[in-house]
């Protein structure tokens, strides 16, 4: 996990902008969770951002958890990944 953390602020964010810089975009659906008693809703509007990465069908929401969703709030997880694939 702390791996993961620190890629983000080296080698990740590396990719992610030179990925930017060329027009790279997630071209498949896209589902984006967050936790609703997180900051994410309260910070930005995440769909739109998201939309700004992706040229496909993006859709998502909230889930009644915090930062942890799976751990949290894991039967709606399983619902929102159930409908989304379907």
């Amino acid at each position: 996990m702390c791996e993961d953390y620190r890629a983000a602020a080296g080698i990740d964010l590396e990719h992610d902008r030179a990925s930017r810089a060329a027009g790279d975009r997630i071209r498949c659906p896209l589902l984006v969770l967050w936790g609703a008693s997180a900051k994410i809703e309260a910070w930005y509007d995440a769909l739109a951002i998201w939309r700004g990465y992706c040229s496909g069908q993006i859709s998502g929401g909230a889930v009644a958890s915090g930062h942890y969703l799976a751990e949290e709030a894991p039967q709606e997880v399983l619902e929102r990944l159930a409908g989304f694939f379907g």
